[in-house]
């Protein structure tokens, strides 16, 4: 029976002077040669990238021509990563993906769920309209992937189907940025119907590094794709997440243009952080919270993180303060203990 790794206590919940509550996971820090620069916990263990895949399911949207072929611009490349708020930008964005390929919503087969954005949810209610695929956070992520399909003249009705030749092209993409052979991957099916892969923790981090900081040894053609996906990330991250209140944003923002930030679910997150004064090669960053936490747990954990890794200071590190930590209140409003990281990657 294998054993489970142990997952290091990243959050404390404190009401008064006692620790109520605390939440465990792994983080790792790693050099696109695939040195570790810091960790906490098992940077072993597996876990699925869920949407901390996007970036990567995106890259053979560039790297077969598809993109080039359907004129998508930077703003479209961007949804192609995101995980969006629904909010009209996003919608309409995968609308016009959509339209360039000659297909309709009906081709997507992400499923129907409401907006992230509460005020765009909101403005669906009121009238009583019911939102449908375009709303989906993934709807950009599977218009690029239909139009891979189309471009290698492949089925658009089994485009997510681990047998497509789209998703044997993104499996080839994980495994090449992540040092993990296609055949030791572990496959899932994502929320979205999409198959998503597991890996191991330092792995993730790797693939973020190499995405910012591509190897010598990748071709031209590898290198300025990964050029592309940064470079719109970081230009459009109200693409990426939301307008407001979404930590891939917000930290995109905050940074101003230094990294990549994308979340999954489950409490994963990932970053890429682009060679820099503290970091001169760049640097990949992956965590997972283990029970999954993705509310008051994974920010602050990020935060906190970046911050130990002298990549948020200062203006950045202000800009993203209200994810740091959280207030604990009672049912009258009086503040009763708070939730803040609680780790060091290099000792007290």
């Amino acid at each position: 029976m294998s054993q489970i790794p142990i997952a290091e206590p990243l959050v404390e919940v404190k009401r008064g002077a006692i620790t109520e509550s605390r939440h465990r996971g792994h983080i790792v820090a790693v050099e696109p040669d695939g040195n570790i620069i810091a960790s906490l916990g098992a940077p072993h263990n597996v876990t699925f990238l869920r949407s901390s895949a996007k970036p990567f399911q995106a890259l053979p949207l560039l790297l077969t021509g598809a993109a080039e072929r359907f004129g998508f611009t930077d703003r479209e490349v961007a949804l192609a990563c995101s995980s969006h708020n629904g909010e009209p930008i996003h919608t309409e964005i995968a609308a016009s993906m959509l339209k360039k390929i000659g297909l309709g919503p009906e081709a997507l087969k992400c499923g129907v769920h409401e907006p992230y954005s509460i005020e765009a949810a909101a403005e669906l209610r009121a009238p009583g309209e019911e939102p449908n695929v375009l709303h989906n956070n993934c709807s950009g992520k599977h218009a690029g992937m239909l139009a891979v399909a189309l471009h290698l003249g492949a089925s658009i009705e089994n485009y997510d189907s681990p047998e497509s030749p789209v998703q044997k092209a993104i499996a080839d993409v994980v495994s090449k940025f992540s040092d993990v052979a296609v055949t030791d991957m572990a496959v899932g099916i994502d929320g979205c119907g999409a198959p998503i892969f597991g890996i191991t923790m330092k792995a993730m981090a790797l693939a973020f590094a190499r995405l910012v900081s591509p190897p010598a040894g990748f071709d031209d053609t590898t290198r300025a794709a990964c050029e592309r996906v940064v470079r719109v990330m970081t230009t459009y991250p109200e693409l990426i997440g939301g307008t407001s209140n979404r930590l891939d944003t917000e930290v995109m923002r905050a940074a101003r243009g230094r990294l990549v930030s994308k979340v999954g679910a489950e409490g994963v997150y990932t970053a890429g952080i682009k060679p820099c004064k503290e970091w001169p090669n760049g640097l990949g960053l992956a965590l997972k919270i283990e029970d999954g936490d993705d509310k008051r747990a994974r920010p602050t954990v990020v935060v906190e993180a970046l911050r130990q890794l002298g990549v948020l200071r200062d203006e950045s590190l202000e800009a993203v303060s209200r994810y740091a930590f959280f207030p604990v209140k009672n049912r009258r409003g009086d503040l009763v203990g708070e939730i803040r990281a609680a780790f060091s990657f290099y000792g007290k």
